[in-house]
């Protein structure tokens, strides 16, 4: 499986889950909300901040007619698309700013282009990676176009079909650019839990051969860790200050506090999974005492027949082992044996 590094990162399996923290349109176009939710997720554990580099005139255009209408049952009904993106977008003038804080903080920092203009203002900030959104994994000459970069991309395939993720796929290869990452995702927001499918991911792993992680727009943090356990090296969520902030994606977003225990659970996880051992750790050795084992559960006189009555397999383990207790079933006492006494075969005729 291709591994690769974001920044100082290494992603892919065998590494600890990278962790990104999703802005979005969460800084409800306040700078200084933003500075505090950089802030924020530094302090939750998360590895790196994902922005979004749109405007509103690059992702559509301002018009009122039917197609420009969203009117399909999600948060943001009634609204045209250019009325949701200049909701939703983030200043460019904010980017170097951001980007210096979030080296400061020691967080890792790229984001989303949604056109050529967005790649090539991201190529001047020094991104280590990108993402592509999932509605733009059809665009495949943007596809390309990132590819061409040189750097690990990461692809939602939140609206697409295997046939989609093959094409964008191939065209990440078609530029020579293997460091490529398949997030699985479910663009309903927020996600209803019946529609992850997280039993993709690991398909998606093996189909192409590529890492996989989990993009995940469902409420609370259930369906991040159970992608952990099903072998997410990437896990993105996104993360809202106050959800009294409202905004288009406030529904979805976790709090600091929720992303906190995210991270923490992710990490606990990891260290439940380990690796295939049969080996007993030092605490499983010293609880085999307390195994099943061949007991004197009355006295027994020497020469006296061992009986069902007199020895059974009970708890603790200092006695022989439970295998043994049928032939020992034919066997006679030695010596005389108190009751409570754990069987040995010194004790046996």
């Amino acid at each position: 499986m291709p591994e690769f590094k974001i920044g100082n990162r290494e992603v892919g399996e065998g590494h600890p889950v990278f962790i990104i923290a999703e802005l979005s349109a969460n800084h409800r176009q306040n700078f200084d909300v933003a500075v505090k939710t950089l802030q924020a997720i530094k302090k939750a554990g998360a590895d790196a901040v994902k922005f979004q580099t749109y405007t509103p005139d690059t992702i559509t255009i301002d018009s009122a007619g039917e197609y420009f209408k969203i009117s399909h049952g999600s948060l943001w009904d009634g609204k045209t698309l250019y009325q949701l993106y200049n909701e939703a977008h983030t200043p460019w003038q904010w980017y170097p700013a951001l980007r210096d804080l979030a080296l400061e903080l020691g967080l890792i920092s790229f984001s989303s282009p949604f056109d050529v203009t967005a790649v090539d203002y991201l190529e001047e900030m020094g991104v280590p990676a990108y993402k592509v959104a999932s509605f733009e994994i059809t665009d495949i000459p943007l596809i390309e176009y990132i590819a061409s970069k040189g750097k690990p991309v990461l692809l939602s395939t939140g609206i697409a079909t295997l046939a989609d993720i093959e094409e964008a796929i191939e065209g990440c290869l078609k530029t020579g650019n293997h460091r490529i990452a398949l997030l699985k995702c479910s663009s309903t927001y927020p996600t209803a839990f019946h529609e992850i499918d997280l039993r993709t991911m690991p398909h998606l792993r093996d189909t192409f051969g590529v890492t996989v992680g989990l993009s995940d727009h469902s409420t609370g943090i259930s369906a991040s860790i159970a992608a952990v356990a099903l072998g997410a090296a990437i896990v993105e969520k996104h993360i809202i200050l106050d959800k009294g902030l409202g905004g288009p994606d406030a529904a979805f977003s976790l709090t600091p506090e929720e992303f906190t225990d995210m991270v923490r659970s992710i990490r606990e996880t990891e260290q439940a999974l380990g690796h295939v051992n049969y080996e007993l750790s030092a605490g499983a050795k010293l609880s085999r005492i307390h195994s099943r084992s061949l007991f004197a559960v009355s006295d027994i006189m020497a020469c006296e027949p061992f009986t069902k009555e007199n020895v059974r397999s009970i708890r603790p383990g200092q006695g022989l082992h439970p295998r043994h207790l049928n032939y020992v079933l034919t066997r006679r006492s030695r010596v005389d044996i108190p009751r409570g006494t754990p069987l040995q075969w010194s004790q046996i005729d």
